[in-house]
């Protein structure tokens, strides 16, 4: 993600930033720090995790790509790969090394915004160490996403996971699969003519489904955001705030080749998919809004039962380690959705690209699909999960 300057748009600013993936960081937008000094803590052990060895961390936007961005671009850190969340336990950095045990399923329960009690105040050096400490204490097994060429085991689905692209996918080689998943950041900034390429694209693969959802370079998704950028006196993004409303107000309809989800769901071969764009605020890209409640609101409109998740940034703890910042710069409230009500079988999502990979933790597997890393090379394959087709498709 890149980073433009300052901006009267949604929310206000988090102090601490995210950065942005590894390789050509793509406007990841990674959600800064958590809320209230939460980027000084760490979940509390209980969940074991299968690493995400991530190698992108796209999440935090960085300078903008292209001829647009201009800043330098928020990089996020390499390797590196911090313990697992504890479903919805706190502590303090130094805490957060000690050993989890596996997580079993819990009944759900209704999410509310966390209220970490802060550990003892440190002075910075101190976090940075206890944060390094943390990083390189990674209780759970790692989880390996299935060979691009093993066959598929008779009565499953096989979805194909890709993420934060952004305009670059002519070299991404496209394994077999039934149905695709786009976590967002397809774009550079969303103008119409990246879509209709895009859209392009999307047409020339031969999944039976395509679900796409948008990330916080799709600026001409967010109407809110647009409409507060032609306001500006100042223009961070040029090519866009130069559009006439007519050019992007409908322009999700371009995507004709695809599902378009936007805080909606839909059904495929028996599986119940919902998707969702937002993410905790980053540089003023689009879709942020501000940790705590404005982002718990987004994430309670989620239906209990749904069976894949998408959205465009992680949860805090799952794959959303940015190494050069010692921090997680995933959500809060939209971990407690996932564990504590939603428990979906499948999360999917980009953004943070340091951050690719796969996780779970028992109930849940997680997937960090970015393809571009921090300098924007479209590295990183696309993941490919099996899971079993609900017998009622």
């Amino acid at each position: 993600m890149r980073a433009p300057g300052p901006r009267g748009g949604r929310g206000p600013r988090a102090e601490g930033r995210g950065l942005a993936g590894p390789a050509g960081a793509p406007a990841g937008g990674g959600a800064g720090p958590g809320p209230e000094g939460a980027s000084a803590f760490l979940p509390a052990p209980g969940r074991a995790e299968a690493g995400g060895g991530g190698r992108e961390g796209g999440g935090g936007r960085g300078s903008r790509g292209g001829s647009e961005a201009r800043g330098g671009r928020a990089k996020e850190g390499a390797p590196g790969s911090p313990p697992p969340p504890e479903g919805g336990v706190w502590l303090p950095l130094a805490a957060s090394a000690a050993r989890r045990g596996g997580r079993r399923r819990r009944s759900p329960r209704p999410c509310a915004p966390p209220s970490p009690e802060p550990g003892p105040c440190l002075p910075p050096c101190a976090l940075l160490l206890a944060a390094a400490a943390a990083a390189e204490d990674e209780p759970g097994a790692r989880v390996d996403p299935v060979p691009h060429d093993a066959p598929k085991p008779p009565g499953y689905t096989r979805f194909v996971c890709v993420s934060d692209t952004h305009s670059r996918t002519d070299p991404i080689q496209m394994p077999y699969g039934d149905v695709l998943i786009h976590a967002g950041d397809f774009t550079e900034l969303g103008l119409p003519s990246e879509v209709k390429k895009f859209n392009e694209w999307l047409g020339s693969l031969p999944y039976e489904y395509k679900i796409v959802i948008a990330g916080n370079h799709e600026l001409t998704f967010d109407q809110e955001f647009m409409a507060d950028l032609i306001k500006q006196d100042f223009y961070y993004f040029p090519s866009v705030s130069k559009l006439k409303p007519e050019n992007y107000e409908n322009v999700q309809s371009l995507l004709t080749n695809c599902i378009y989800l936007q805080d909606s769901e839909v059904t495929v071969r028996g599986f119940r998919v919902y998707g969702s764009p937002w993410q905790p605020w980053f540089y003023g890209w689009g879709f942020n809004l501000p940790r705590g409640q404005a982002l718990l609101e987004k994430w309670n409109l989620i239906p209990e039962g749904v069976d894949i998740l998408i959205t465009h940034g992680p949860p805090l703890g799952f794959l959303d380690w940015v190494p050069k910042k010692m921090q997680r710069v995933g959500c809060v409230e939209l971990l407690n959705t996932v564990q504590r009500r939603v428990q979906p079988r499948l999360h999917v999502f980009g953004h943070i690209h340091e951050g690719y990979g796969v996780m779970a933790d028992g109930t849940t597997t997680y997937v960090n699909a970015s393809v571009c890393t921090v300098n924007y090379q479209p590295v990183n394959a696309p993941i490919v999960i099996d899971l079993p087709t609900p017998r009622n498709s």
